[in-house]
This record gives structure tokens, sequence and C-alpha cells, in this order.
């Protein structure tokens, strides 16, 4: 009986890990439900429980939906009339906004239009205002999930073409690839070419340029929206430079003013770039005639976030080389939804400014609801935006806006629902190589605050060379004379703590203790004879320290330093001399009769190995530029503690 006891014990245990595992694993899944008249189908989603998070507003999903004859929406319960018979396949992209939970995976669904009942055909809209080439995404990045980009393109010429579309991707100033191109659907019989030469761009405009991220310095231009350009070569040489990874497609016959759109769905990788607050960066080209040079260039610039928060801030100052910074704009973002039941009358944003900007540098680079700045001193009556610049912080209200809510009645496309403020600023004048965060409050009418994630600034190590000589005393030893030479290198104007490794070159001189010792000889008739011998040695050598250390910057003048530091001997000359003397009776101050000199010489490579303890002090230009300083060397063999004094000058 306890035998069938315990295994039945056993079974239910089992059982209940078995489904606690399944449970554990179950993957969010939103269906699509659909009803379909003719050609007319009305499309609805069905989505599992939104996970709140705790002092968040409110979570709620957004859509984009792909009807599979080239046309999306971002509408909730999207109704679309198809063109032509066929079978098509529909994808749904499901963002939880606000949401704990991993967004809904969903399957495609084919749908099956035989009968064309309603002639109010759906066209692809125009993208005219956006000089008919524009990119857009469903959602911000999130490291290892999905995310589709819509490339749009128009044909605003009034003849067919036919031309090229590059998507640029993975930029090169990131060691790791932030994405993996899954898939592309084309539904004009776009093509995919492979290019594997390219034009090299002799004279590249590189005035307006981003923050690099490394020592390569790369000229970017700074494209504002959609921009057209003229040379071709140098746009794709360019484009090789910042990124690493492109896919071109081909299409052909695109008839005037037709709107067409490609769709791209990328994989983020578990190695992406986990700072919340950066900005990466994708880059198309459209060639609407490939006879021709003339051509569109578009960048779609992304904050990586953890979770889908629509009210964010971000900077492309995440990883910025310290030495080319100085005068340079850094880019900030403030974006913002309303998700209220109704229009925002008049939207404010508190937002942060480091020590380290120059706010009288601050400049406005583009703002959503668009509108002016509003007049100093005069009660606006017009939509405008008003700054104010106050010692820690800016304030931008847009006043008199009408900005709709994601929940108000009628309100079907929530892109309408966003806003957005991006400013620049420069760096002070003497700023330290400091990372900064700030954030922002952001302030619908007279509704409590919504707190955005920190936006920072964060800089490279950077590498500094130094050059360094000086003068070791050795005050145990006798005649000494020890100069040396070397190279430093360390973390390039470290603002406080920071390391140091060195490779010193020594050239040393000096005796041994002279050494006396008295004794006596016996002629060959008996007579006893004292002696005297004296013994000397001196030594040559060269020898190389290799001290690593950490350092301190009180302030821009003084840093002190430790560490451990190992010497070695790469070559050693000794010479010992030895004079005997030997007097004329056994009593040492009697007349000297005879003296006997030896000398002996020898050489040896790579000994005598020491290690030890070191304390450093250095005045002058701390951080970088010229300096002199001083050092303790304790070692742990015997009389071979000394002190250095020396000139450095770190670049």
């Amino acid at each position: 009986m306890k035998n069938h006891l315990s295994f039945l014990f056993l079974l239910c245990s089992l059982l209940l890990f078995s489904q606690k595992k399944v449970k554990d694993t179950i993957t969010r899944r939103a269906n699509i439900i659909y009803n379909q008249s003719g050609n007319s189908v009305s499309y609805k989603p069905e989505t599992p429980p939104l996970i709140p998070i705790a002092g968040a507003p409110k979570p709620s999903f957004s859509y984009l939906w792909e009807f599979g004859d080239g046309t999306y929406s971002k509408a909730a319960e999207p109704k679309h009339n198809y063109k032509n018979k066929g079978t098509y396949t529909t994808r749904l992209t499901v963002t939880n906004n606000y949401d704990n939970g991993k967004p809904p995976a969903t399957r495609p669904k084919k749908v099956v239009v035989n009968d064309i009942l309603d002639k109010n055909f759906d066209e692809i809209a125009s993208i005219a205002n956006q000089k008919g080439f524009s990119l857009q995404k469903n959602c911000d990045p999130i490291p290892d999930q999905q995310m589709e980009v819509i490339l749009s393109y128009q044909n605003l010429e009034n003849y067919v073409t036919s031309g090229k579309i590059y998507l640029f991707y993975n930029e090169t100033q990131f060691k790791d690839n932030n994405f993996e191109l899954s898939s592309f659907r084309t539904y004009a019989g776009e093509r995919e070419v492979k290019e594997n030469t390219f034009a090299v761009a002799n004279n590249i405009d590189k005035t307006n340029t981003y923050l690099t991220s490394n020592d390569n310095y790369l000229p970017i231009k700074k494209y504002r929206n959609t921009t057209t350009e003229e040379d071709l070569d140098a746009s794709l040489a360019e484009a090789h430079k910042t990124f690493k990874n492109v896919s071109i497609l081909e299409f052909d016959e695109a008839n005037p003013q037709e709107t067409r759109n490609v769709f791209y769905t990328f994989k983020t990788t578990p190695e992406m770039l986990k700072d919340t607050s950066a900005t990466i960066t994708m880059r198309g080209i459209y060639v609407p005639n490939r006879s021709f040079k003339n051509h569109k260039v578009k960048n779609l610039e992304m904050e990586i976030v953890t979770s889908h928060d629509p009210n964010k801030m971000g900077s492309n100052g995440s990883f910025m080389n310290y030495r080319l910074v100085r005068f340079k704009r850094v880019n900030f973002k403030t974006r913002f939804q309303n998700n209220g039941e109704g229009p925002a009358r008049m939207i404010r944003l508190e937002t942060d400014i480091p020590d380290m900007f120059d706010k009288k540098t601050f400049r406005i680079e583009g703002m959503y609801p668009e509108c002016p700045i509003c007049p100093k001193e005069e009660i606006p009556t017009t939509s405008c935006l008003d700054t104010i610049i106050k010692q820690k912080q800016i304030f931008f209200t847009f006043k008199n806006i009408y900005l709709p809510g994601s929940e108000q009645k009628n309100v079907k496309e929530k892109d309408s629902t966003k806003g957005f403020v991006k400013y620049s600023l420069k760096f002070n004048k003497d700023f330290h190589k400091v990372n900064t965060k700030s954030r922002t409050a952001i302030i619908f009418d007279k509704n409590e605050p919504i707190i955005t994630n920190y936006a920072t600034t964060r800089f490279l190590p950077g590498i500094s060379i130094g050059a360094k000589a000086g003068y070791n005393f050795y005050p145990n030893l006798e005649k000494s004379t020890s100069y040396f030479a070397g190279f430093t290198i360390s973390p390039y104007k470290s603002y406080r703590f920071y390391w140091q490794a060195e490779l010193i070159n020594s050239k040393n001189d000096y005796n041994s203790n002279t050494t006396i010792t008295n004794g006596f000889t016996t002629t060959a008739n008996g007579v006893r004879q004292a002696t005297r011998t004296t013994s000397t040695s001196s030594y040559s050598n060269f020898n190389n320290e290799i001290p690593l250390l950490i350092r301190y910057n009180i302030n821009n003048y003084i840093g002190i330093g430790a560490g451990i530091q190992a010497n070695i001997n790469a070559s050693q000359k000794e010479e010992r001399y030895t004079k005997i003397e030997t007097f004329e009776t056994e009593k040492p101050d009697s007349p000297i009769i005879k003296t006997q000199e030896i000398s002996v010489s020898g050489s040896k490579t790579f000994t005598n190995f020491k290690s030890g303890l070191l304390f450093d002090l250095t005045l002058g230009f701390a951080r970088i530029g010229p300096s002199l300083g001083g050092r303790y060397v304790m070692n742990f063999k015997e009389n071979f503690n000394y002190v250095q004094v020396y000139g450095i000058w770190k670049f």
C-alpha cells in the first residue's frame, strides 16, 4: 500500500511541475478576426489582457495592419476594400504600451476575395508632402524583440520611372549589430539585387556631422527629414562608411504620382546597445530613375527602450569621443502622447539640463504640433511654443494647441495624439568628462506630471599617450646616477579616478659598498707581514620598469596615484676592482712594500627581477598637458628604495 501511495505522490508532483512549466512558457497571442462582404473586409484584433505597470499611465495596444496588397493601417479596427480578386495574406503587429508583458505574437491570416462589390477602392496614401520618400516604424526597438519598418516611395515625375531603393542599417560606430533583417515584403514587383562595388566620394561635405563614438571620425551629412541630393556616388560611399548592412531593391514602371510600400521585419539582437536613451539610425536612399544620379535621402532615428512608452526622452550623446565634441551639438528629443479622453490645449515639458551644457547655445531643432515661438512679454492668442530657461531646467510650453487624446471619440489615428520637442545644446567652455542624465516631467493641461526615462550622455574612455622623463635618487647606493625616459598610456582626460600603465627605460650607474679586509702573510724567511685587501664593485645597467597604478585627479592641477611596479635589468655590466697591499712588518702602519691590483669585468642580461609599491604626486595640468611629478618606490628587495622626480606631457 505504501508503494502505491508513494507512486501516486510522485505522479502528482510531476504533473504539478509540468503544469507550472507550461504556464511559465505560454506566449501572449493576438488573433486576427475579420468580417467580409465581397471585397470589403472589416478587421478586429483579439488581444490578451494588458498588464499595468505600477505608477504608469493606463496601458494600451497600438496596431499595424498589413493587408497583403501593399496597403496598411494603424487603426485598431480598420475596414479595407480590396481592388482586385485574389488571395491576400493579412498581418497584424501589436505593440503594448505601458504594459509589463511582451508584445503579443500574431499569425498571418489568408483572406480570399472572389467578388468586387464595393468600387470605393482603398488607394495607397500620397506622400508628396514628404518629397515622395518616407521611412516609419511601428515602435522603438527593444533588445531581442521584433519591429517593422515601412519604406514608402512615390513617383513625383510626370512620366513612368524605374529605379532603386536602399535601406542601410547597423551603424559601424557600434561594435555589435543592432538588427537582423528577418524578411521583407514587396507588392509591386520590386526585386532584390546585390552590388559589390561602390564609388568612393572624394569630396564629401564635412560641415554638419553627427557625434562619433570612436577615433575613426566619419563625416556624415546631417539629413533633416527627406533631402534631395544629386551626387549618388558620394551618398552611397558615405552610407557604406556609416552602416554595415544594406538591402537593395530595384523597381520598374512606377506610374506618375503612384505610391508604393515595402515592409521590412527586423529582429533586434540581444547584443543591441542597452542604453535606454541611445539614438540609433537607419537610412534610406531612393533613386527614382536608375539612369540618373538624382536621389532622395531619409534618416529614421530611433531611441532604444526597455518598454514601449510613448512619453520618453532620448539623446544622440550616448557614446561620444571627448576629443571631438568641444564644438559639437548634442541633440535631445522628448516625445509625448495624449492618452486622455479629450484634447489637450496646453502641454508643459519641464526638462533637466545638466551643468556641463551651455544654455546660451540652446536651439530648437523641431517640434510637433508645429507652431511659432511665443512672442515675449505678450499674452499669446494663437498657437505657439513658449520656452523659459532656468538655472537647471528648460520649460517648454505648448499654448493654445489642440492635441487629440488617444481615448477620444472618433480618433482613429493614434499618431495624431503624439508630439515632440527636439533641441540641441553645446558644451560649456570648461566641461569635464562626466556622464550625465536628465529627464522630463510632462504635464497635459492640469493633470499630474508624467516622468520620462533618463536621457544619458556618456563618453568613450579614449586613449591618452604621455611622454615621461626624469631622474632617480637611490639614497642607499654610492655614487649612483640614474636617468630614465618612457611613455604612459591612460584614458583620455579622465575626471577623477583612472588607470595608468607605463613603460620606463632607465640607465643606472652605481658602486657597491667598499670592503676592507686585514690579514697576515709569512715570507719564506719566516717574516710575518700585514696585508690589506680593498674590494670595490661598480655597476652599469639598463633597466626596464613597468608601473601599473590607479590615479585620482583632485582638481585640474593636482593628481595623486598608487600602484605596483616590476623591473628587471635588461643588461648589466659589473666591474670588480681589488687592491692588495703588503706591509713591511706585521704592523699595518709600517711601510708598504708591495701593491697588487686586480680588475675583473663581466656582463649579464635579464637579471635581478624586483617588484614593489609606488606612491605618486603630480603638479601642473593633471588631466592633459605638461606637469611635474614625484614618486616614491618601495621595492620589496633591500637597498633599492628610491625617489623619482620627473616631467610628463600627456597628449
